[in-house]
């Protein structure tokens, strides 16, 4: 679907409180904090608490959609469950089932988020609807290629996921694919944990309209009408790191390089640049934590 003007909301549709809808935000700064940070937590999660209860508080810039030149950015404090049950699952980026589980394979069902922009902010989007905070959730495919010793691994995730637009309701914008490939390791004798990851997005159809649409009833002189196409979104490399300042206090921060490219949308009068960053920082406090241990 186009980025068109936002529709009457249906009767029967769900319309999201102002504290509903920051919360959702929250959970999208805690999703692009924590996903952008697993090194954070132990390659293997049997032995570790089947349960932790604790507090989130960090800040995250971005920039404001893929090949923007304006930024979004958010800070909050939040409460975190962290539950590790044999199916059910929430920690790592991940909220959901665990649907298979070996020594090396795991199918899930994954989880990301983006912050909204608001299209007064963006000059390229001037007269545009604004975009919504977006949840994403679907399978995920995760094995491991190789252990190159006992405190790192090599990772492969090839996630599949329905993106969900909060604003004004919930309304479905496409698809998304991002084959990743993780490497995570334990500095030996440190409390620093590593992670590097490259992966490449890819949107269907109506997710890149959403981004990089233009119908013709908001074109102008200065944008045209586009119609956008499926294809490659970005390229994506990351490295994050984190550290324990004790038993239940740990410190984690990440950089993020994105290249657009190859960005199968790049005649769109939206695309505005080749290149760009995100960064974020945070701090994760365990106050209370299970004595019965994960699967």
């Amino acid at each position: 679907m186009s980025h068109q003007r936002p529709c009457p909301t249906p009767a029967n549709s769900f319309k999201p409180t102002t504290p509903l809808r920051s919360a959702l935000c929250a959970a999208a700064l805690l999703a692009t904090a924590l996903g952008a940070t697993s090194a954070h937590a132990d390659t293997a999660s049997e032995g570790l608490p089947l349960w932790e209860l604790g507090v989130f508080a960090g800040a995250v810039s971005t920039p404001a959609y893929p090949a923007s030149v304006e930024r979004s950015g958010l800070g909050l404090v939040l409460p975190v469950l962290v539950y590790r049950g044999e199916i059910f699952r929430a920690e790592r980026g991940s909220v959901g089932a665990r649907l298979v589980h070996t020594e090396d394979t795991e199918f899930d069902i994954g989880f990301a988020a983006s912050l909204p922009a608001s299209s007064n902010d963006i000059a390229a989007r001037k007269g545009m609807p604004d975009l919504g905070t977006l949840v994403e959730f679907g399978p995920r495919l995760k094995t491991v290629l190789a252990r190159p010793d006992s405190q790192s691994q090599v990772r492969l995730e090839l996630p599949l996921r329905s993106v969900i637009e909060v604003q004004g309701g919930l309304r479905t914008q496409g698809f998304a694919a991002e084959p990743e490939l993780i490497w995570e390791t334990r500095a030996p004798g440190s409390a620093w944990r590593f992670s590097t990851s490259a992966s490449l997005i890819f949107g269907d159809a109506r997710l890149n309209r959403y981004f990089y649409g233009v119908p013709a009833d908001l074109a102008t002189a200065q944008r045209p009408a586009y119609d956008a196409q499926s294809g490659l979104i970005a390229s994506r490399f990351s490295v994050s790191a984190s550290r324990a300042l004790g038993p239940d206090l740990r410190v984690f921060g990440f950089v993020r390089a994105e290249n657009y490219a190859g960005n199968a949308n790049t005649s769109s009068p939206l695309h505005l640049r080749s290149t760009g960053t995100s960064a974020g920082i945070g701090l994760n406090w365990t106050l209370r934590r299970s004595e019965a241990r994960a699967y």
